[in-house]
C-alpha cells in the first residue's frame, strides 16, 4: 500500500478526534461489527489513529465504506486514498491522521491488527446517552 507523505485530509474544522468519532458513528450506522480504536500516537508516526470494523460480507464492507466517505463528504474531508473497495475484504482509507480499516471478518482475524499493533492504546466502542459512541479502554 502506498501513501503520501505529509499529506492530511483532515480541513482545519475537525482534530483526528473528532474525525475518529465521525467515522465511528458512520460505521455503527452501517451496523459494522467489533469497533476498535488503536490510539497510535506512540507507536506509529504517519497516523494518530486506526479504526478497525468488521463486515459479515464482502459487500457489508463496501457499503460501511460508502457510509464512512459520505459522512465526512458532508464536513468537507476527502480520504487522501482507499484501497482494497473492489474486493471489500479489506478496504484501506487514508484520511491522514486516522486510518480506517474495514475488513470482512475472515480476514481481520487472519491479519489481526490490533495483535501486530500490541503497543498501541487499544479502545472499544459503546454507546454512550447522547447517542454517539465512546472510546473506553481495553
Amino acid at each position: 500500500m502506498s501513501r503520501k507523505p505529509n499529506v492530511t485530509a483532515l480541513t482545519e474544522e475537525l482534530t483526528s478526534q473528532q474525525v475518529v468519532q465521525h467515522v465511528l458513528d458512520a460505521c455503527q450506522s452501517a451496523k459494522a461489527q467489533d469497533l476498535v480504536v488503536l490510539d497510535m500516537n506512540e507507536v506509529f508516526d504517519m497516523s494518530d489513529y486506526f479504526v478497525i470494523v468488521s463486515g459479515r460480507s464482502d459487500r457489508q464492507a463496501q457499503g460501511i465504506c460508502n457510509k464512512v466517505l459520505a459522512e465526512l463528504d458532508k464536513r468537507g474531508v476527502e480520504p487522501v486514498m482507499v484501497e482494497g473497495f473492489d474486493d471489500g475484504h479489506w478496504i484501506l482509507v487514508d484520511l491522514g491522521d486516522v486510518i480506517l480499516h474495514v475488513f470482512y471478518e475472515p480476514l481481520r482475524q487472519h491479519y489481526d491488527l490490533e495483535g501486530l499493533w500490541l503497543k498501541a492504546r487499544k479502545y472499544t466502542v459503546e454507546e454512550s446517552d447522547q447517542g454517539h459512541y465512546e472510546l473506553k479502554a481495553a
